[in-house]
């Protein structure tokens, strides 16, 4: 057990590291033969915030015979602490040093967080690389949206667990019971079963060979019976998905720091530069009813006054308005606040204000995207200048006078006119406002905050293949836009271009980058997704140091008939798809959502009679073939 006394003094939030918060699960380690110690490789604040993180370790408490724990990323001034006193990362529940788990698992959901992943392991006193690793030494395990492309963390881990893990990892937990209890198990015996289990990659299983350029020639299976691609695992039935009836509560404010109620998985829209928005389909709901009695459940069990409903697109819920119903029934009287974070300008409503009004805030949302029709019709977006600013006309009758608009700069086929329209769009939400005859009189004028960030070619969306701007050229866009907003009542916030470019390189590199994070941790890289830490100059040195070129990842763009680094994995989503979808772009075609039309994306194939794609192919008179590559 650790020394509190000692190792907490002089160090900012100590409430980070001591656990003991209402709603953590501990156990007697008497009765538990398979522990997993689960990381967010951020600190306590963001990781508690995490929703996928909640899931899991209910899903894994949930039996007598493992223990799933917490551990989170050190800030840097307990990191000084922890090395002056030879003290290891540990598990908030028990306190024990993650060496001596059986599992220690990644969140892995943004590709600058890799170099908390060895700052992790370095602090455990857990061998970087796989290869070191010996049977005694915990399996290293992956997880998350950013496990669709697993490659340039290969040499890390041991395992990767692609797709969703509430019915995967109570599965590898029961195999490794399983072989620990009959003899038969050794790290490579084990790592061979959990292969076959499906959605698990065993990286170290599968040789890349490339061709002279650089570009990848194939792969290379260490055993016949592997799977020549690994298919995503998905809960069919989301009405049936492990539900947590208790969650942890942290002792200091976190990000999201309420009820997060998951009310939908995946998205219809089909947004072309949208990596989720493909990963996650095929789109499954839960019913009105079962989300009002978890509602139910976790305030009873917490006390929050804030409820959250969660998913990718949550007004494109198909039962929203009955779902509100159900919740207001209760949650007025207990003076209880929904919040709707993600809607649509297309689908938000009058009705919709009217029942999320007890919301306590000002502003609302919106993404737009792009500034002009065009644009949007080529990523795909589905959504008008006249349903934004008919949206923006329902909030500020209802009071609202702060409005949040994201866009993105650098789509495929931007020009300066995409740009001004940005600036057009965002003067006629302010016009709107003031030609609004039921917005609230003396509260002020109208605030329009603009939020642009730049664009990053992902895996499995059909914009993977393109190219990235320039540092250059995305620097000299947000100038060129700064230059365009005229509007004293518009706020104009854009993200630093060269975060954009380190997370291009790394969203779809492949192998050779591993040398990269190793040589990055040498130097003492950690904590990149935080901007007092992130230096670009620093990462330049690296890829010059470990012979890698960031253009090739980010400026070249990917040929058509390339073998692209993620290519092992498949998402359910056909690539005959998104070239078809990546082709319709080029031409200014807009694709339906999947509600009103199936597009034969692929994700039909997953199953599941509770999914939109059975639900629309039944209408359509489709069956459920998905289209090969």
């Amino acid at each position: 057990m650790l020394n509190y006394d000692i190792i907490l003094k002089n160090i900012s939030k100590p409430g980070r590291y001591i656990g003991g918060e209402i709603g953590q699960t501990v156990k007697d380690k008497s009765s538990v033969h398979c522990r997993w110690a689960f990381c967010f490789p951020d600190c306590y604040e963001i990781g508690m915030s995490n929703l996928g993180l909640r899931l899991l370790y209910s899903s894994l408490n949930a039996r007598d015979d493992v223990w799933c724990e917490r551990c989170f990323a050190p800030w840097p001034d307990m990191e000084q602490r922890m090395r002056e006193t030879a003290t290891p990362l540990w598990a908030l529940e028990s306190g024990d040093p993650l060496s001596l788990f059986d599992f220690v698992a990644f969140s892995l959901g943004y590709e600058l967080s890799y170099t908390n992943v060895l700052y992790m392991l370095e602090l455990a006193g857990i061998p970087l690389l796989s290869c070191d690793r010996g049977e005694d030494d915990p399996i290293v395990i992956g997880g998350g949206c950013c496990t669709y492309n697993p490659e340039p963390l290969a040499d890390f881990f041991d395992l990767f667990s692609i797709g969703e893990g509430e019915e995967s990892l109570p599965e590898l937990s029961d195999l490794y019971l399983s072989m620990k209890k009959d003899g038969s198990y050794t790290k490579e015996a084990f790592l061979r079963k959990a292969s076959e289990l499906g959605g698990f990659y065993v990286p170290s299983f599968y040789q890349v060979h490339y061709h002279p350029d650089g570009t990848i020639a194939g792969f290379e299976k260490k055993y016949d019976e592997l799977p020549d691609t690994v298919q995503k695992r998905i809960i069919r039935n989301f009405d049936k998905a492990h539900f947590p009836s208790k969650t942890y509560i942290p002792y200091i404010d976190t990000v999201q720091d309420r009820i997060m109620l998951e009310v939908m998985r995946g998205c219809p829209r089909g947004c072309r530069f949208c990596q989720a928005g493909m990963v996650y389909r095929p789109v499954r709901e839960k019913t009105p009813e079962l989300l009002n009695e978890q509602a139910k459940c976790l305030y009873e069990a917490t006390g929050y006054e804030e409820i959250s409903l969660s998913s990718l697109s949550v007004s494109d819920y198909t039962r929203l308005s009955r779902l509100t119903e159900l919740l207001l029934e209760w949650t007025d009287e207990r003076r209880v606040s929904l919040a709707l974070p993600s809607l649509r300008a297309d689908t938000f409503t009058k009705e919709l204000m009217d029942r999320i009004s007890t919301i306590r805030t000002s502003t609302l949302t919106f993404a737009p995207e792009a500034g002009t029709q065009r644009l949007r019709d080529v990523i795909n977006k589905n959504v008008t200048e006249e349903e934004i600013l008919r949206a923006c006309q329902v909030a500020f009758s209802a009071g609202k006078n702060q409005v949040k608009l994201y866009f993105m700069i650098g789509h495929p086929t931007e020009t300066n006119e995409d740009l001004s329209g940005i600036s057009e769009l965002s003067s006629d939400v302010v016009h709107s406002f003031y030609q609004c005859p039921d917005r609230e009189r003396g509260r002020g004028g109208i605030q329009v905050t603009l939020s642009v960030a730049a664009f990053v070619p992902k895996p499995f969306t059909p914009f993977q293949w393109e190219k990235q701007d320039s540092l250059e050229e995305t620097e000299r866009k947000q100038q060129y836009l700064r230059s365009v907003i005229t509007d004293r009542k518009v706020k104009y916030n854009y993200h630093d271009a060269k975060v954009g470019r380190i997370e291009a390189v790394f969203a779809r590199g492949d192998r050779k980058l591993g040398r990269a994070l190793l040589e990055a941790r040498r130097r003492g890289f950690r904590f990149d997704a935080w901007e007092e830490y992130f230096s670009y100059q620093a990462w330049m040195d690296v890829f010059r140091d470990t012979e890698i070129d960031p253009d090739y990842y980010t400026t070249r763009g990917f040929g058509e008939d390339e073998i692209l680094p993620w290519d092992l994995i498949d998402c359910g989503i056909t690539k005959a798809f998104l070239k078809e979808e990546r082709h319709r772009a080029y031409a200014g075609l807009v694709t339906p959502n999947c509600m009103e039309h199936c597009s034969g994306c692929g994700a039909a194939k997953l199953g599941g009679e509770e999914t939109w794609c059975n639900r629309t192919l039944s209408r359509c008179g489709k069956t459920a073939a998905p289209k090969t590559n």
